[in-house]
């Protein structure tokens, strides 16, 4: 399973294909339904907020697995 940096990267890889310009920390923030406090917050704790990435996945008709899984 991979940790929040790693699945970080894969949304904003995801982000990058419907966005011109570079993908911040914020757009990612702002699709999760957080603030770029809370965001930050849990980047430096290495945690995932499974609850919000999974909302979003359903939102977009993603399969979670790409995301956390190789």
């Amino acid at each position: 399973m991979n940790d929040f940096l790693t699945v970080l990267q894969k949304l904003k890889t995801y982000i990058a294909t419907n966005k011109q310009g570079k993908v911040l920390d914020k757009d990612v923030a702002e699709l999760l339904h957080i603030t770029q406090t809370q965001l930050a917050t849990i980047k430096r704790r290495n945690s995932t907020p499974y609850k919000h990435i999974l909302e979003f996945c359903n939102r977009e008709g993603i399969c979670s697995n790409e995301l956390f899984f190789d």
